[in-house]
Formats: C-alpha cells, sequence, structure tokens
C-alpha cells in the first residue's frame, strides 16, 4: 500500500510563513487535507504535529476513522466538503467541525440530527465571498440575517466562518476576498453571536495572503502531501 507522507521541508515553510506573515501566529491552525489519501495520511500528519485534518467525502473519512479508533489515534476532524442533503445524519456527531454549512435548509438538517444525537454540533458557516457561480455558500448581500437565524438553532455552535474562492492564476488577487471575510467575521462577532471567533481561508496556493488577513485555519494539502493522483 503507498504511503502519504507529509513533506517536512513544506511543513516547515508553512510554519515560517505563519510566523512572517499573521498577525496572530499563536492562533493559527494547520488542518492537513486528507482527502483522497489513505489512512497514512493521518498518521504522517499526527507524526508531525498536525492535530487537525479536513475530509471532503462523509464514506471516505469513516472508513479511515474505524482505522483512527483501531489504532486509538485521536484528531480534530473537519468536514470541508460539501454537505449534501442525504449525508447530514452519517456526517452529524463524526466531524468535531463541519465547516461548509452553506444554506439554511442544511444547517435546520444538522440541528434537527444533531438533537436526536443530543448533542451540539460544531459549525462554521460558508460564505461565497467572491460571488462564483460554481462555488456553495451564503451570498454577502444576505450573510448577517442568515447567521441571526443560524445562530438561534439550539443544537448548533457556531465557532467561525470559512470561505472558497474562486480560481484565479494570480493568487494575489484572492487578499481583497480574504480582508471582506476578516471584515464580515469581526462583524457577526460583535454584534450577532460572539463565539464566532474563527474564520478557515487560505489553502495550498494562496495560505499566505489568507494568512496576512487573518485566518485562523489554513487548509493545505497539496504542498505538504503532493498532488493527487
Amino acid at each position: 500500500m503507498r504511503t502519504h507522507n507529509i513533506k517536512k521541508e513544506a511543513l516547515s515553510e508553512v510554519v515560517k510563513d505563519i510566523q512572517k506573515y499573521s498577525p496572530h501566529p499563536q492562533k493559527v491552525n494547520i488542518i492537513a487535507v486528507t482527502k483522497n489519501f489513505n489512512y497514512s495520511s493521518i498518521m504522517s500528519a499526527q507524526e508531525n504535529n498536525i492535530p487537525c485534518i479536513g475530509e471532503n467525502k462523509v464514506q471516505e473519512f469513516l472508513t479511515k476513522k474505524e482505522e483512527m479508533q483501531n489504532n486509538k489515534l485521536v484528531a480534530e476532524t473537519h468536514f470541508i466538503g460539501h454537505l449534501q442533503s442525504n449525508k447530514v445524519n452519517k456526517a452529524v456527531g463524526q466531524f468535531n467541525v463541519i465547516q461548509t454549512v452553506d444554506s439554511l435548509k442544511i444547517a435546520e438538517k444538522i440541528n434537527r440530527r444533531a438533537g436526536q444525537l443530543e448533542i451540539k454540533q460544531q459549525i462554521y458557516i460558508q460564505i461565497n465571498v467572491g460571488g462564483d457561480p460554481n462555488k456553495h455558500g451564503f451570498l454577502k448581500e444576505n450573510i448577517y440575517q442568515n447567521i441571526e437565524q443560524i445562530s438561534t438553532k439550539n443544537n448548533l455552535e457556531l465557532k467561525g466562518l470559512m470561505t472558497i474562492l474562486p480560481f484565479d492564476k494570480d493568487p494575489k488577487k484572492s487578499q481583497k476576498f480574504f480582508n471582506q471575510m476578516t471584515k464580515i467575521k469581526e462583524k457577526v462577532e460583535k454584534n450577532i453571536n460572539d463565539g464566532c471567533v474563527f474564520l478557515s481561508m487560505g489553502m495550498s496556493r494562496d495560505y499566505k495572503y489568507a494568512l496576512k488577513e487573518g485566518s485562523t485555519h489554513l487548509r493545505i494539502g497539496t504542498k505538504l502531501y503532493g498532488q493527487r493522483s
């Protein structure tokens, strides 16, 4: 079986960039994106002191989670893919955080399932800050009223916001969107929900610009592990 190990020099570079670019480096978490990689990728994250992993597919993660439990391996798990309605019941309670709450309908389904399980599910709200028709998430125009509504759900714990940006050949152009996300988060935290403290933004190609704008969670896979086959 092929192993997927973190490249130490790449990790070292990311750690140095966090110190260089972030206004609050002690608050920054690296999420090792292990989607499409086997269980060895999670083991490698642990061995390199990365406590957070990100997965995009519920069923793929559940298979890996079984191996984690068999090996008594503990990680903070984040769901970072698009969550389809028919996968909500399988996802709730399995991930520490569901980052991609992108509609009121999904928020309500997660809330209902969490109530059945008698848990509070930690969530981030996904914002389509770039207005990309190919991306999921709430649009900026109605974000505050939607967050107010989601914040009333008894079985949800809003911890932060996340975004996936439109692809641009020049990653520097992402910085203006990251800046908008920071302003939205600050307004939400101050006026709507003081538990909304995290910002999940920045991936392998643009994380430096996300750091400059205050990202707390970088979702990095390719840079750490190499290209997916």
